[in-house]
């Protein structure tokens, strides 16, 4: 009777794992992820990995992951959002298509990651920053003669004219981050003239804003104009002959971010999915998946190759203003209105 027992136990404990292993893999989350591929790819199976949850995930420009989430919300397929530039978040906040989240472990976060929380009702958070910037080809600027840029006013120079490669606001966050930057910068009016002349030197608006840095790159484009760590991560880990400027007048920045799908259908599992990517474990696959933004999470040493941001003239940016939908709206309307229409 004893091993009876002994073995009925052993047969129950062995079949509480199963069930607990079972359950576990039943368990998933959809997400949709707007930063790098790389580092997309490796959070999701690291994620996987740790807790035996399935990652269903796209990678989408933020653009194009908040058409998809105004299109779900009547019936809401996706359950958490993260990557990518934190305006497009914002309007998703406005528009009542996130649920508010305060983490336990905000001391562990940036100042500049909790004012997002804050001014999103909780909504957003901030989940990495960086600058924008040009990143040039040493070797082209030189086969062709032509001078590095260190200005925006230097863009516009006809010299530049089929040389430059820029992403499409209605689209990329990236592209809307450089927009409302210039509109900040010089003043609405100005800047929308100081487009039209950089219009003539674009060679194509691309969909993504992390397109530039490979461009640039492989020599397909002279200079790019997106985030600088993208042209980082080809000059220090790819070995390509890309070097990068921050603009002398000034240019604006992002704050990338993370947020709970409203009425998703998975919300256990979006949480701790969530609370993996603000973790300073989630936060390093970053620089592991050679994604170079400085990170929201302070309690670890962030990668070396992330580029610094100091001697970084940033402009003032007003996300609470830039970050609403309507003056998102009304900006890229003008923009393809009176920029992408024109002639070159």
């Amino acid at each position: 009777m004893r091993l009876l027992t002994v073995l009925l136990l052993i047969a129950a404990s062995h079949a509480l794992a199963v069930l607990q292993s079972a359950s576990a893999q039943s368990k998933s989350v959809v997400a949709i992820c707007a930063t790098d591929q790389s580092w997309c790819d490796l959070a999701a199976s690291s994620f996987s990995k740790k807790t035996g949850i399935r990652v269903l995930q796209t990678r989408k420009a933020t653009g194009e992951a908040l058409a998809q989430l105004r299109a779900e919300s009547a019936n809401p397929k996706t359950d958490i959002w993260w990557g990518g530039t934190g305006d497009p978040f914002l309007q998703a906040a406005e528009l009542g298509l996130l649920d508010a989240y305060r983490p336990s472990y905000m001391n562990d976060l940036h100042a500049w990651s909790v004012r997002q929380y804050a001014m999103s009702q909780n909504m957003v958070g901030g989940f990495y920053t960086s600058a924008i910037g040009f990143g040039y080809n040493e070797e082209i600027l030189k086969k062709k003669k032509l001078p590095i840029p260190t200005c925006w006013k230097d863009l516009v120079d006809q010299r530049y004219r089929g040389e430059i490669e820029i992403s499409h606001p209605a689209s990329s966050g990236t592209a809307y981050t450089i927009l409302a930057g210039l509109v900040q910068l010089m003043g609405e009016d100005a800047a929308f003239d100081y487009m039209k002349q950089l219009h003539k030197n674009v060679t194509q608006y691309t969909r993504s804003g992390t397109a530039q840095s490979r461009s640039v790159a492989r020599g397909e484009v002279a200079i790019g104009v997106s985030f600088l760590f993208g042209f980082e991560l080809e000059r220090i880990t790819n070995k390509f002959p890309v070097k990068t400027v921050a603009p002398c007048e000034g240019t604006s920045y992002e704050i990338g971010g993370i947020a709970l799908v409203k009425g998703s259908k998975n919300r256990e599992a979006a949480l701790q999915y969530y609370d993996f990517l603000m973790s300073a474990e989630g936060q390093a696959l970053g620089g592991k998946s050679n994604s170079l933004q400085y990170p929201a999470n302070k309690t670890f040493k962030p990668d070396p190759r992330i580029p610094s941001m100091d001697g970084v003239k940033l402009i003032r940016y007003d996300f609470e203003k830039y970050g609403k939908g309507a003056e998102r709206k009304r900006l890229v309307e003008r923009w393809s209105r009176e920029v992408e229409s024109a002639p070159r």
